[in-house]
């Protein structure tokens, strides 16, 4: 028996922001789909805008398992991750610790494959790192922004500093992102073009189609002769 894919459905279970005020709880499960498939989109920008050749779908794996040592590790806020540089080590050093004890979990001729997806170490992941990391922070943002439209005012210092450091990165993709995708996350559905005319437009294609489907499920009845 191996507990591996067991353990990783536990990361619903890890709260992130544990020194802030939240008006919704986000886990580490739940952030870990956001930043793939933020990853996933600034890979695809890069190839499409700015001619780069990266692989979408490995960003996205990349991403999706990259907090997976905080099951074992907790989240440990950002403020403290980095209060100096003997504590970012130690954490690093626990972080690969807690990695290998996830990897033991797997079959022998699996393990190679998902510690080199956990710490970055494939031949292209060197490219990928700053795209998921890039699309790490972009989620932050994304959770400030959340929050900041809910009314709560504890991530606005948070909302302006992670965005200094995505501007810091120097990464087009992010930039673009930034710029083109972000803006929407702070408007309601109705304001994200989704309009009063296109959603009855929405309803009333969705009514008919079900109509034919109900009707073509009804017994035919028999004609009397």
């Amino acid at each position: 028996m191996y507990h591996f894919f067991a353990m990783l459905s536990r990361m619903k279970y890890i709260n992130r922001w544990g020194l802030m005020r939240n008006t919704r709880s986000e886990n580490i499960c739940e952030h870990s789909l956001e930043v793939a498939l933020v990853a996933h989109a600034l890979a695809t920008i890069g190839n499409q805008k700015f001619g780069k050749a990266y692989n979408p779908e490995r960003a996205a794996m990349l991403a999706v398992l990259h907090d997976a040592s905080e099951i074992i590790t907790g989240d440990m806020p950002t403020p403290v991750k980095y209060h100096s540089e003997e504590i970012r080590r130690a954490y690093a050093e626990v972080e690969d610790m807690a990695v290998e004890h996830l990897v033991s979990m797997l079959p022998e001729d699996l393990r190679d494959q998902y510690r080199e997806i956990m710490t970055m170490s494939g031949e292209e992941d060197q490219t990928l790192r700053p795209l998921v990391k890039a699309a790490d922070k972009i989620s932050a943002v994304i959770k400030c922004v959340e929050e900041r439209r809910s009314g709560n005012r504890d991530f606005s210092q948070a909302e302006q500093t992670i965005t200094q450091a995505i501007r810091d990165m120097g990464l087009p993709e992010a930039d673009y992102f930034m710029k083109e995708f972000l803006p929407s996350y702070g408007l309601t559905i109705e304001e994200q073009d989704y309009t009063r005319e296109a959603g009855l437009k929405f309803a009333e294609s969705s009514q008919m189609v079900f109509s034919k489907v109900l009707q073509s499920a009804q017994p035919k009845r028999k004609r009397r002769s």
